[in-house]
């Protein structure tokens, strides 16, 4: 009895399909990007923590999104290094931690949406209601927003895992290189009805509040961007939104592929590829986009890397 509990509790992972030409680039690959990934966006925020300059709720709200990508990158990438080392036969997870990284895979992506909001927010009344915003934006409310950000995420993840976890199971193959909440409601034989409610109400209400909040948002960005005559003002604002904008048009083009792939069965390689990606690309490209693409933070790099040659030289 116990060998058998042990058994069901053991799951078997279909990885990526690698040749072993390809083996070792994609591994080397994925460790390096990783690797940039951890020290780019950990780098950006002792960046922001140290100098005083930077310590504004743009840049405390950025070190919101520079942590969901650690977060989401470290869920991920080492999982599929590791499964990369090892044959096809020994690629198995128990079903606890299965649970787990699907909860931490879904809490990543929808806690890049709720960010993407915030930041959004903060950029509307930076613009348009600039003689506020620091009234509006206080240290206090940078907390609340995050708090609100991470809470409804995390709050709603927790829901879309738990219909799942409750289900029985009568299948031990997850055909995904790691698991998400779909892994584990096809685990099961019995009716996933409600899980399929709730996850279209709930990719709904994510992706429908995230997309009509940043257009509105934008769009009276742009109205007051028209009206105004001052161009300075509208450049710096123009560059700033237009970080904030391509950031999260790559989150939702990446979202929509791994989605469409679903459809298309005989596509499921090309789908495990796209969705290792989609949490790898993004995070890597949040921190070149924001790093290099922000003025003052542009700024502190150089300075860093200028000192740093200042103190090899002595």
């Amino acid at each position: 009895m116990e060998n058998q509990t042990f058994m069901e509790d053991i799951l078997v992972l279909e990885g990526l399909m690698v040749t072993s030409q390809s083996f070792i680039p994609a591994f080397v690959f994925l460790l390096l990007v990783y690797i940039f990934i951890v020290v780019s966006n950990i780098g950006l925020v002792a960046l922001i923590f140290r100098s005083t300059s930077l310590r504004q709720p743009m840049y405390l709200l950025l070190c919101n999104m520079s942590i969901n990508d650690v977060f989401g990158a470290t869920i991920i990438i080492p999982h599929v290094l590791r499964d990369l080392l090892i044959s096809n036969s020994k690629r198995y997870i128990y079903y606890i931690d299965c649970a787990i990284q699907a909860f931490c895979v879904h809490l990543h992506a929808s806690a890049s949406h709720t960010v993407l909001m915030i930041m959004a927010f903060d950029r509307y009344v930076a613009i348009c209601n600039p003689l506020r915003y620091a009234t509006i934006m206080s240290n206090s409310a940078v907390v609340k927003l995050s708090v609100v950000a991470w809470g409804t995420a995390f709050v709603l993840v927790l829901i879309l895992v738990g219909l799942s976890v409750r289900l029985s199971r009568c299948r031990w193959i997850i055909f995904n290189p790691f698991c998400d909440n779909a892994s584990l409601f096809k685990l099961s034989c019995e009716s996933v009805l409600i899980n399929n409610i709730y996850g279209l109400s709930y990719t709904v209400v994510l992706l429908g509040s995230s997309m009509c909040s940043i257009t509105l948002t934008y769009l009276k960005i742009a109205a007051v961007c028209v009206i105004s005559k001052n161009k300075a003002v509208n450049s710096k604002a123009l560059q700033t939104c237009a970080t904030h904008l391509a950031v999260y048009i790559i989150l939702l083009v990446s979202g929509f592929i791994i989605v469409i792939l679903h459809r298309f069965p005989h596509l499921s390689d090309h789908r495990k590829v796209a969705s290792v990606m989609g949490h790898v690309a993004l995070p890597a490209l949040n921190a070149v986009i924001y790093g290099l693409q922000i003025k003052e933070v542009r700024q502190r790099i150089v300075t860093l890397f200028r000192n740093s040659k200042v103190m090899e030289a002595k």
